[in-house]
């Protein structure tokens, strides 16, 4: 088995990894590595061939695979090493990392600090338990992605789409535009999962019907899907007898959630916090293991790829720092309140908080609302607070508290995060 020392060993060779490791070179790493199990760097970004990308890091307009190829030529230009077509087998709490490679064999790699950015997964027709045959034709939104964006297959000719997230959004405008007929997009919520701006750039400017709480429940076919059933729902999701139908369709795409990709870090015995499906971390995305860090997917599912760009550097630049020592310090709790679903991250390092960095936290509302203050207490005592004319669950929250302000924050107490009082006006 080959060994190996490294200053910093990223998992992962998507937005996240790329980001992160970047980061840590600038920032005085010597040996960074990225392990990657694809053929080549990139991450989903290389499937992702619409527009929409960079708008906020770059401030320009790029597709996925130039966003990606920014930060893959950047890495090179950086001497940041990536070894492809390799599988990651396990991380200890020691910070060794086994991997797996028909090129290389087993390899055992000790590392000052290890990032994990392995992204995140969809949830499957099983997740959700849909009634019915196993017919072709069965998809998730993401696998159609690849199938017709990079395999050069398109999928079927008519097409339903369970869920409302962006890539279901984005797949439905996708097979419009390979001139497939959309049945429509079925929601289960009263509300869309995605973006604001695909659901008029996706739907709206296509013509594309979106069904909001109705779902399907059975699917029909033997060798190839021949339709769907569905059924609306009322406000507690329950079925509402006499509202079923059938809608003839050969291809089901299912965008149904995303599953942040957390078995090596719960073999490692990472903390997860069972909202975001990702690791608990604190302000430098540090895990409760010393040394191993998270950011991206991984941590927790992203709208942007803009952000998720923002949380790695984070990463990447504490990792850096890391390799010349413990950075963990005393650490309080940030908790979600009333109206927020999570909060990243949800640990402050008691020594960060008084220096001259601003804090970057990122969460969910519960429900869509208007007109909102999402504040910040300590003992019901507010220290920050922010205004923000709409929420909704399928946006982050982002908001980012200054240095100055943060020396409001006592240094023993937990935070808690929620939406004001008095201003949730529905």
């Amino acid at each position: 088995m080959r060994t190996s020392d490294v200053d910093v060993l990223v998992i992962g060779a998507g937005p996240a990894g790329l980001g992160a490791a970047i980061k840590a070179k600038e920032n005085g790493a010597r040996e960074v590595l990225v392990i990657e199990r694809d053929f080549e760097p990139g991450g989903i970004l290389n499937q992702c061939i619409h527009n929409g990308f960079g708008l906020q890091y770059f401030s320009q307009e790029l597709t996925g695979p130039e966003y990606a190829g920014r930060f893959i030529r950047k890495a090179s230009r950086s001497d940041v090493e990536i070894q492809t077509d390799t599988m990651v087998l396990a991380v200890n709490p020691s910070r060794e990392v086994i991997t797996s490679s028909r090129h290389f064999g087993l390899q055992l790699f000790r590392a000052k600090s290890v990032v994990l950015a392995m992204g995140c997964r969809e949830r499957t027709r099983d997740a959700i338990q849909i009634y019915g045959t196993r017919p072709a034709g069965i998809l998730t939104a993401g696998t159609a992605q690849r199938f017709t964006n990079i395999e050069g297959f398109l999928p079927g000719k008519k097409v339903v789409v369970l869920g409302s997230g962006d890539i279901g959004l984005i797949m439905a405008r996708r097979m419009k535009l390979e001139g497939c007929e959309v049945r429509g997009v079925f929601e289960l919520l009263p509300y869309t999962n995605g973006l604001s701006r695909n659901v008029v750039q996706c739907l709206n400017d296509f013509s594309i019907p979106l069904y909001l709480q109705e779902t399907v429940t059975e699917v029909l076919g033997k060798d190839r899907l021949e339709g769907v059933k569905t059924i609306k729902v009322d406000k507690k999701q329950s079925p509402l007898p006499g509202t079923e139908r059938f809608v003839p369709c050969d291809t089901l795409l299912l965008s149904v959630g995303l599953i942040p990709e957390n078995e090596l870090s719960r073999k490692a015995g990472i903390k997860i916090d069972p909202l975001t499906g990702g690791p608990v971390v604190n302000q430098d995305r540090m895990t409760n293991i010393p040394g191993i860090f998270a950011c991206g997917n991984v941590t927790q599912v992203h709208d942007l790829a803009d952000d998720v760009t923002v949380e790695s550097e984070i990463a990447g630049t504490a990792a850096a720092r890391f390799r010349k020592g413990n950075l963990q310090g005393k650490e309080l709790s940030v908790e979600a309140g009333r109206g927020i679903r999570y909060v990243v991250p949800q640990r402050i390092d008691v020594s960060e908080i008084k220096k001259e960095n601003p804090l970057i936290f990122f969460m969910r509302a519960e429900v869509p609302t208007r007109q909102v203050k999402i504040i910040f207490t300590q003992e019901g005592e507010e220290k920050f607070g922010e205004t923000l004319p709409f929420i909704k669950p399928g946006e982050i929250i982002k908001i980012t508290i200054s240095p100055e302000m943060l020396k409001k924050f006592k240094p023993d107490k937990n935070i808690l995060v929620e939406v004001g009082k008095g201003n949730n006006n529905g």
